[in-house]
């Protein structure tokens, strides 16, 4: 059902409930001049026919429905003639995929209307209906009021949405100086999410701004309550703000320290490798230093092992003490010079 909730209200209080929107208009128009009637029409994903039907009815500006009917608006408040339109992005968090929920809220504001379409189920706006249809001086102030509502719900809904955040970044935090090899993914996930947030928490200054102008701060002014409840609100945007930079830039300390360790861990491996191969080299320097002083007295004893009849000093009685010496004297000098050069 697209049209969730239509009610006409007098002076602050629920008078009618029109079944469409051509009698919400005439309903409206029987007030008669004089009273505070305004209707609010609460919009769920509604199609093209909806939103052209309630242009017609109510004149809003066409650029303002291309924008609701497409969607993906940033935050922001524009004026339309008589008529403003605002969009908001609500938030939610969802806790087991570390994820930033965000939504979206349009709202057309009129003298005597204020049309509400939300494309997700989420948040319900039941409740701010509820709190609102409660407070009858505070509704009696019309449209601004319930614009007022609708961001103070979304303000303070980005509290638990920030609190998750946080806990999830005091987590990274201990995974960071545990060495876990799987932090650098989920730093950049997170603070993907936190820079979603930003998006949707930093263009309430501009919204702010716009509001604070067009309230007056005469101490006469009607709206003067209403002008200081807004700026209570812009004092939790303001936080949420402070808030959601602080997380940025906390993930953004941690993602360099973290990579800063991982090089430190990488040039410590490097240097163990490093002392290894040496270590391993060494020890290569030995085997082959006495390899090739065995393998002298070796060769030698293959050469006269052959039995030639016709070697030189075979049949010397000299022979065998010149064999055995020249083993041990080629020895000897190869293995001066290995230890001259530190091999051995």
């Amino acid at each position: 059902m697209t049209v969730v909730d239509n009610a006409v209200y007098v002076d602050g209080h629920r008078t009618r409930e029109p079944a469409s929107l051509d009698l919400t208009v005439e309903t409206l128009r029987a007030c008669g001049p004089g009273r505070d009637a305004f209707c609010w029409i609460g919009m769920l994903r509604p199609t093209a026919e909806d939103i052209t039907a309630a242009e017609q009815e109510f004149g809003l500006h066409r650029l303002a429905v291309e924008d609701t009917l497409h969607g993906h608006q940033r935050p922001k408040l524009e004026r339309y003639g008589d008529t403003e339109f605002a969009v908001l992005r609500p938030a939610r968090y969802l806790d087991e995929t570390e994820d930033v929920e965000l939504g979206e809220i349009h709202l057309f504001l009129g003298r005597d209307f204020v049309i509400t379409v939300r494309h997700a189920d989420e948040p319900d706006l039941a409740d701010v209906r509820k709190r609102l249809e409660a407070d009858p001086d505070l509704l009696a102030h019309g449209p601004f009021a319930v614009f007022y509502a609708v961001l103070d719900k979304i303000v303070d809904d980005y509290g638990p949405v920030l609190d998750g955040l946080q806990d999830d970044v005091d987590q990274i935090e201990t995974q960071v100086w545990d060495a876990d090899p799987h932090v650098s993914r989920r730093i950049y996930q997170l603070t993907r999410e936190v820079i979603e947030l930003q998006r949707a928490v930093e263009p309430l200054a501009e919204i702010f701004l716009a509001l604070r102008a067009r309230f007056s701060k005469k101490s006469d002014d009607p709206d003067l309550e209403l002008h200081r409840l807004f700026r209570d609100v812009f004092d939790h945007a303001t936080r949420a703000r402070e808030r959601t930079e602080g997380l940025r830039s906390l993930l953004e300390n941690i993602l360099t320290v973290n990579s800063t360790l991982v090089a430190q861990r990488q040039n410590d491996e490097m240097t163990r490798l490093t002392e290894a191969g040496y270590d391993q080299n060494e020890q290569m320097k030995k085997v082959s230093s006495w390899a090739a002083i065995l393998f002298t007295p070796t060769l030698v004893a293959g050469i006269y092992g052959m039995n030639f009849d016709d070697m030189p000093e075979l049949h010397w009685a000299w022979g065998y003490p010149f064999a055995v010496g020249l083993m041990v004297l080629l020895g000897g000098l190869l293995f001066l010079i290995f230890k001259k050069r530190g091999w051995l």
